[in-house]
């Protein structure tokens, strides 16, 4: 089995990865994140899946990369991380009572043979009707200004939620497991 890589800086990532039980090492790919004009949120998400995954190819050679990139998406917009505490609350005052899409792009590239496996799965946030107060109290205890959607689902942002559905709950933390399952399979990787 070629090593593989996590081309992410993110703990959420890392953290799920480990789930799998398989050896891994990560590095944090350098690319422009940068939305084209016209382009559809999904295709977004593969093209930077694909675009980190294939980053780091030079460096390293012998491996399967993974890649992954995800978008939140309210009323046909993209919801951004929100950096702040303002930001924040604003995101969350608009999605209160809506429904917000999740859209991860996962990426999986052999960097020896040049293969690469892309897809985007998508999961959906049923949200409750959330006062200003209640929003607040959240965001002081969790801080969520590094995650789109403005919330920790693997945490308290869970409070948050009416309902959820989607194919693969791990793929609203930012690395659809199952989907990752399936392509590492098909490059001859042995899940546990």
């Amino acid at each position: 089995m070629l090593p593989l890589l996590l081309a992410s800086s993110s703990p959420y990532r890392r953290e799920l990865l480990e789930r799998l039980r398989l050896p891994f090492v990560w590095a944090s790919p350098d690319i422009d994140e940068s939305h084209r004009p016209l382009e559809p949120a999904s295709e977004l998400v593969k093209r930077l899946a694909r675009e980190k995954a294939m980053a780091l190819a030079a460096q390293y050679p012998d491996h399967l990369i993974i890649g992954s990139d995800q978008v939140a998406v309210l009323d046909e917009q993209i919801l951004g991380k929100p950096h702040t505490f303002e930001r924040a609350l604003q995101q969350l005052s608009d999605s209160s009572g809506k429904n917000v899409s999740f859209l991860t792009g996962l990426a999986l590239y052999n960097s020896q043979t040049g293969q690469c496996q892309v897809d985007c799965v998508p999961f959906t946030v049923h949200m409750r009707d959330l006062d200003e107060d209640r929003i607040s109290r959240y965001l002081h205890a969790e801080q969520p200004y590094d995650c789109a959607g403005s919330f920790k689902a693997e945490g308290l942002g869970v409070s948050l939620f009416r309902s959820t559905e989607g194919p693969d709950a791990t793929s609203l933390i930012g690395l659809p497991l199952i989907r990752l399952v399936d392509m590492l399979m098909a490059e001859g990787v042995a899940i546990p």
